[in-house]
């Protein structure tokens, strides 16, 4: 993603009304985005844990929007300081931005690209979320994502984005954020869930999915959000690049679902929707930080090998014993990594920059790049967002209690159900002297079990 600095040069570009358009609706198709990841996960936990999973995605729309206009977009991108963050008074509260000032070289106004941005510092921490189902309580949550994005995300949109950070500058190639979103929102749910602890039940209950059409839908809808997200990090359109960007993330999310689903058949004889949704979604993820780079060839290699990788590696909870409930760790970490480092393979050094990959003649020193910034953003977010996850849990308790657990978190932290199985109407009464738990009728039980 191109970033910069606000210029003053005599020859600076005019606004162009049809980029500004662009990317406008760019934004609200990356703003889709975590509604469909709600949707995606929330249709992947049991019935008990609906709601709550729907409201851990849609709390960062009203806790990041508030934190990026006072101080995040500042953060993230004002001027360099030291090469980690950024900072600049007039982006504080995005008070001192004139309505026509452009972002550097771009024909766009300061105000699209903070919002455009906006949307990508809402869905990164949304994503976390799936690791931490049935266990969380939504204070903690809320309290979480708060320190998350200040401590984590905004630094780390720095390094790899922002004019002077120190990835920029390294020539890390992250055209829409498989670094900065998918492994610092995959280490990070690595980070956490270490803390937490598994759920009551892991490894010996059942814990499928209560409703694969929502997950479907969200798959959909985030396929379809994705091409705002990726297509709309070139700023603009007019040299091409963000159409190449385009066909890639079809042609890759194709091949990546393709790919889940052929190992799916090999490894348990069965063509699962879930698998299906899930190979999508770990192709976009891929395709997110190389497509940029790549040829369409290069995005089917990209598509394949990440979506066999990935559904191998959602097996490893079982095999190492951490409890990543719907698997972000399997499939935004590891999809984001395997993403990241194709570049090193795959860049033909004729799209976005003129960086080649081992297989284009360039030799491994963009591999090279492409794992320090991995490495980087990986270890950094693993370790801070645990310590957070520590903190948190110490002073106002991550998790709810075994009891409430067991009975449903919706219940416990929402007063409500996703299902209203005895009539008419979604909710349930406030707690009183009876809690809504206790009396949660017999059909519901027998689903949640």
């Amino acid at each position: 993603m191109p970033p910069g600095i606000t210029t003053l040069a005599a020859d600076a570009p005019t606004l162009s009304a049809a980029n500004t358009g662009f990317m406008l609706i760019c934004s609200a198709l990356v703003m889709l985005m975590t509604p469909a990841l709600a949707f995606f996960y929330g249709g992947m936990v049991r019935v008990k844990s609906t709601l709550n999973m729907l409201m851990m995605s849609f709390i960062s729309l009203g806790i990041v929007t508030i934190l990026w206009v006072l101080y995040g977009f500042s953060l993230a991108f004002g001027a360099d300081i030291g090469s980690v963050v950024g900072w600049s008074s007039d982006y504080v509260g995005l008070s001192g931005i004139g309505v026509t000032e452009l972002w550097d070289g771009y024909t766009i106004p300061v105000y699209v690209f903070a919002v455009f941005q906006l949307m990508f510092a809402i869905l990164t921490p949304a994503l976390i979320s799936g690791a931490l189902a049935d266990r969380v309580k939504f204070t903690a949550w809320a309290l979480f994502i708060t320190l998350w994005v200040t401590v984590v995300y905004f630094p780390v949109a720095h390094w790899v984005w922002g004019t002077g950070g120190w990835l920029f500058d390294m020539g890390v190639i992250d055209f829409a954020g498989g670094t900065a979103v998918h492994i610092n929102a995959g280490a990070a749910a690595l980070g956490v869930i270490l803390v937490i602890g598994k759920r009551v039940g892991f490894k010996k209950d059942p814990m499928r999915p209560h409703s694969l059409p929502l997950v479907m839908l969200g798959a959909g809808l985030l396929w379809f959000g994705w091409f705002g997200f990726n297509a709309g990090s070139w700023l603009g359109n007019d040299d091409g690049v963000g159409a190449v960007m385009f066909v890639n993330t079809q042609v890759a999310t194709a091949a990546a679902m393709l790919a889940w689903l052929g190992y799916e058949k090999l490894r348990h004889g069965s063509f699962t929707t879930l698998g299906a949704a899930s190979g999508a979604v770990a192709g976009l993820v891929a395709i997110t930080p190389a497509g940029g780079a790549v040829s369409p060839l290069g995005a089917i290699a990209v598509g394949v090998i990440a979506g066999v990788l990935c559904a191998m590696a959602v097996g490893l909870k079982y095999k190492f014993g951490y409890d990543d409930s719907l698997d972000v760790v399997g499939v935004h970490l590891v999809g984001g990594i395997v993403g990241s480092l194709l570049i090193g393979f795959f860049a033909t050094g004729g799209v976005q920059s003129d960086a080649a990959g081992l297989f284009y003649g360039g030799g491994l020193e963009q591999l090279g790049k492409q794992a320090t910034g991995v490495v980087a953003v990986l270890a950094y977010s693993l370790i801070v967002s645990a310590i957070l996850a520590f903190l948190v849990d110490k002073t106002i308790g991550m998790r709810v209690s075994e009891d409430d657990e067991v009975s449903g978190i919706d219940q416990v932290e929402h007063a409500e159900t996703a299902y209203d199985y005895s009539g008419a109407g979604g909710g349930t009464a406030p707690r009183t002297a009876t809690p809504p738990h206790e009396t949660t009728t017999a059909s519901a039980k027998k689903v949640d079990a």
